[in-house]
């Protein structure tokens, strides 16, 4: 384990003393604000509509976890979507550009350990992204009322995407020495995994059911509606851990060259 967080320590700090991690967290913070801000602004402006028209009893009917927490949360996981083949992209690419990927190979590091403190170290920083956002929901516990338990489950949602995202950056970056190439397949990657149940609806009574399980958006919805069940946390977790035993397998490949 001295290993592991010895990896973990050593690739978090490199997030911070490079300006690349201030500019993903500004980033995501502003279009996270932002989302929060125009969502809060519709839902005043539909219960005042509501108010006026139809009495405060339609008013009370409008739901803040339905017209801001949801969308909101769909809003970040698409932003995430973007960033996080972004954070992972250097992982084992930089590592093979800079000469330091032999040097890693040849230490007393076993590859399990080496792919593992790698994988907790994006993992870390995905929920202090994630974590800092937590805000939003703080203020409309201060000034509303909405459901604690339908949040949390959105944010667990939130966070495993997430996870699943940064594995599969993982993966692509350990296949490639170019952080670009990285990025660019991380992103097809995960965005792949987010559309895939699209065609769902039409594509019959055997693949459509199919596409909807692989489909990362149909299990992430469900937790954002407050629904957390067997079947999704089976899925994100073989996901997971399906993308770390390649990035494993990846990393050994070369080791043994």
């Amino acid at each position: 384990m001295r290993n592991i967080f010895t990896i973990v320590g050593k690739e978090l700090r490199s997030y911070f003393v490079s300006p690349v991690a201030y500019v993903v967290l500004t980033g995501f913070l502003l279009l996270g604000g932002w989302f929060f801000f125009n969502l809060l602004s519709r839902f005043n402006l539909m219960l005042t509509l509501y108010t006026q028209m139809q009495g405060g009893e339609a008013a009370n009917r409008l739901n803040l976890n339905d017209y801001v927490i949801a969308p909101l949360m769909h809003n970040l996981a698409i932003v995430l979507v973007i960033l996080v083949p972004m954070i992972t992209m250097r992982s084992f690419a930089e590592e093979k550009k800079s000469g330091t990927y032999e040097l890693l190979l040849t230490s007393p590091l076993r590859t399990g350990e080496l792919v593992l403190g790698k994988f907790l170290a994006s993992f870390f920083f995905i929920c202090i992204m994630i974590g800092l956002t937590g805000m939003f929901p703080i203020i409309l516990l201060i000034f509303g009322n909405p459901e604690i338990g339908v949040m949390v489950s959105g944010y667990c949602g939130l966070v495993l995407l997430a996870t699943v995202f940064v594995a599969l950056g993982l993966l692509t970056s350990s296949f490639t020495e170019n952080q670009i190439i990285a990025a660019v397949s991380g992103l097809v990657a995960t965005l792949l995994l987010y559309i895939i149940g699209w065609p769902a609806d039409s594509a019959g009574d055997v693949l459509g059911p199919l596409l909807r399980y692989l489909s990362v958006t149909e299990h992430f919805a469900d937790m954002v509606k407050g629904l957390i069940d067997s079947r999704g946390l089976v899925y994100f977790g073989s996901l997971i851990v399906l993308a770390l035993f390649l990035t494993q397998r990846s990393v050994e490949s070369l080791r043994w060259r």
